[in-house]
């Protein structure tokens, strides 16, 4: 499945240029393709892995079938926790994966090709140099277009019982758009008044008034519906909300 064992790079900078390749095409499925590889992660589907390859490339794809494989193996199952958070966080998680994978990978190299001391250190410096995956796309999320895409909902007005999503807790702050929009202003001035500092539990930027916040029912952080994926409308339908680390705390057995 993987190509990296069929050139089988074996001087550090071989193995660099390999790490550089596979990490370029894991950045782009977690940036500027992630909605094909939103789409790919199909919960539904069996075992998933993330693979970047040395020309660049990436591709989602069941694991391979040899026991053991040639490579190390990326993260088994990434597909499974997809709905089971924000997609803001889920990506994050799939990027801290695919760092300890490529690290991984680098290092199987250096072994199986018999790096010294020196090369491994040589080789964990060059690659300490690049930014992390996880560095990468927690640093350029929030500024990609795709970002954008859910801004435009947050004018919705679908949302306007909303509050009942979150018991009752606060729910100036949960609704608080449609509220500024359909009902009274003073709302909106005590809201902005009352919420002013409160930071976003995913970007850590301030409030806005012309935002839409969601509240986790959980540790009762407050995040921007366009910061973890979710309009009014969908928030309508949500009966408790969980942030992305409560919910991977509970999805972990």
């Amino acid at each position: 499945m993987d190509g990296g064992g069929q050139y089988n790079p074996r001087t550090v900078e071989e193995v660099f240029r390999d790490f550089k390749g596979r990490r370029a095409g894991m950045i782009k499925a977690l940036t500027t393709d992630v909605e094909e590889f939103y789409q790919q992660c199909d919960p539904e589907k069996e075992n998933l892995c993330l693979y970047g390859f040395p020309n660049e490339q990436w591709e989602v794809n069941l694991p391979a079938e040899e026991v053991p494989p040639e490579l190390p193996e990326p993260a088994l199952g990434i597909n499974f926790a997809r709905d089971g958070m924000q997609e803001k966080d889920w990506l994050s998680l799939v990027a801290v994966h695919s760092d300890a994978w490529l690290l991984a990978v680098a290092f199987y190299f250096g072994a199986r090709f018999g790096f010294d001391k020196a090369d491994r250190k040589r080789l964990f410096t060059m690659i300490n140099d690049l930014p992390t995956i996880f560095e990468v796309v927690t640093g350029s999320t929030k500024k990609q277009p795709k970002e954008k895409s859910s801004i435009s909902n947050h004018s919705s007005n679908k949302s306007k019982s909303g509050s009942k999503g979150r018991g009752g807790s606060e729910p100036g702050r949960y609704t608080k758009v449609i509220l500024a929009k359909d009902e009274d202003e003073l709302v909106d001035e005590e809201d902005e008044e009352e919420h002013g500092e409160t930071l976003c539990g995913a970007c850590g930027e301030n409030y806005a008034a012309d935002e839409f916040w969601i509240c986790c029912d959980i540790c009762e952080k407050w995040f921007h519906g366009k910061c973890v994926k979710i309009t009014p409308a969908r928030a309508e339908h949500i009966k408790q909300y969980k942030c992305p680390s409560c919910s991977n705390k509970r999805a972990r057995p």
